[in-house]
């Protein structure tokens, strides 16, 4: 479907070192060492505020990867997603820099019960004027599973029944426990809030039993915007249910554009609009002023990329040890079809004819991730995204860093004016919370939302 709309970015990033290019800190203008610094977060916001960023969609993991080897001391030595630091304690900071960057942040539904989660989420939208996002993902990697004293993580479609529950609590807490004038904060008559308006929320379900009323008064979205990035048949349904964007990791606009059009299809299913959700592209971008210079850069990072932490993070990923296979072993020989396709997606993008072998493949993945990388001036980049968007319908780019905050100050040098030219960027922000920026309604749940049927007076909970 052709497309006009402006295009949207988010920075992908992680409050660790190697995020999706494990060994590209060694780049001397590399700066991700500095990730435990609080410096580091309010520079990187006031960036991607200059650049006029929607938001800094910030991924975490609990538990390091080690499918690869049978431990975790490839992610250790390579640095790849670990030590990894709370995404949650960064927001507070970098919204007091900025007025409008909105922030994704990434949190479980496994391991935490939801009633001070909600507490969290409702503080962070207090504290950021409504600019909180949450990425809500159900687990995915065995460490993390055992060290919360379980021997793995729940099997995958129990995940999203836990997890439709969670965001049940959530909904009930947050958009109907306490109505819009509880708080009276009235001086003469000594009342601060009107206990009549608030309301305990009776939930006793199959995982979750809570009683009680929020603890805290609404924020401006009540509940922030929702991510999700469910790509099985069960995370889609989940996704359509409850997600107001979600991020998508293909590695070629022909597969990207089949994901978007199932997307859509499913919130046709769930009784919604079609672009009742903001879809962004995962998209590692070197750029330069020229073509030349951005190949060059390429060049110069790739000789960074541990191979051994992208075999680390792709075991994660696929669900198989790489450490089995020779380094120089041609893919085609390896009895994995999973292996074999990802290697085929890869060799499609990067226009390579060749048999391709593990170490190729861990060399791609080593700068960008799984994801695909676009080289090229900022003309030659705004050309790109401007095409993949309109052959694919997608909304926006969670536009990952080779190296930081190297990455995203050149995107806002040399890509962002180019947009800008070509009308495909905005030139200035919208005022509101996150969830009017990013869909120009109103700040709260809109009333085609599952959540929304959560408000008081609604059915659900009279």
């Amino acid at each position: 479907m052709a497309s006009q709309r402006q295009i949207l970015f988010n920075a992908f990033d992680m409050n660790c070192v190697g995020h999706q290019s494990p060994g590209l800190w060694r780049h001397p203008q590399d700066q991700s060492r500095d990730y435990n610094k609080l410096s580091y977060w309010t520079d990187l916001a006031q960036t991607l505020e200059k650049g006029l960023f929607d938001g800094l969609f910030i991924a975490d993991v609990l538990g390091p990867y080690d499918i690869y080897g049978g431990n975790s001391n490839a992610a250790l030595t390579s640095g790849a997603q670990v030590p990894v630091n709370d995404p949650f304690l960064l927001v507070s900071a970098m919204a007091a820099v900025t007025k409008h960057l909105g922030f994704g942040v990434t949190a479980g539904t496994a391991y935490e019960h939801p009633f001070p989660f909600a507490r969290r989420l409702a503080t962070l939208d207090h504290l950021t004027n409504g600019r909180v996002g949450w990425n809500v993902v159900t687990g995915y990697l065995p460490s993390a599973a055992r060290n919360m004293g379980n021997d793995d993580q729940m099997e995958h479609d129990r995940r999203y029944d836990h997890a439709d529950e969670y965001l049940e609590v959530i909904y009930k807490l947050l958009e109907g426990s306490w109505e819009d004038d509880a708080v009276q904060f009235d001086r003469e008559s000594g009342v601060f809030t009107d206990f009549t308006k608030v309301h305990n929320i009776a939930h006793e379900g199959e995982f979750f039993r809570v009683p009680g009323a929020a603890v805290t008064e609404p924020s401006p979205q009540r509940t922030p915007v929702i991510y999700q990035a469910g790509a099985s048949t069960r995370g889609r349904v989940f996704s359509a249910k409850h997600a107001e964007a979600t991020f998508m990791n293909s590695p070629t606009p022909e597969l990207l554009g089949e994901s978007i059009a199932k997307t859509r299809a499913a919130l046709v299913e769930a009784g919604r609009d079609p672009y009742d959700m903001r879809v962004f592209g995962m998209q590692t971008v070197v750029t330069g002023a020229t073509d030349a210079e951005a190949q060059e850069k390429y060049r110069d990072l790739a000789q960074y990329a541990d191979v051994e932490g992208a075999l680390s993070l792709m075991s994660g990923w696929m669900g198989t040890d790489f450490s089995k296979y020779d380094l120089d072993a041609p893919i085609g020989h390896i009895e994995s079809n999973a292996i074999q396709s990802a290697a085929e997606t890869f060799r499609r993008a990067s226009g390579d004819g060749e048999e391709w072998t593990v170490r190729k493949l861990a060399e791609w993945v080593g700068v960008g991730g799984f994801g695909p990388v676009l080289i090229g001036s900022g003309a030659t980049v705004a050309e790109e995204l401007i095409r993949i968007q309109d052959e694919t319908d997608v909304d926006g780019f969670n536009l990952a860093y080779h190296i930081t905050p190297g990455t995203f100050e050149d995107i806002v040098e040399y890509v962002v004016p180019e947009l800008q030219e070509r009308g495909r960027y905005k030139t200035e922000y919208s005022e509101g919370t996150l969830r009017h920026k990013l869909f120009g309604q109103g700040d709260h749940l809109p009333e085609t939302h599952v959540g929304a049927s959560y408000k008081l007076g609604a059915s659900s909970l009279v």
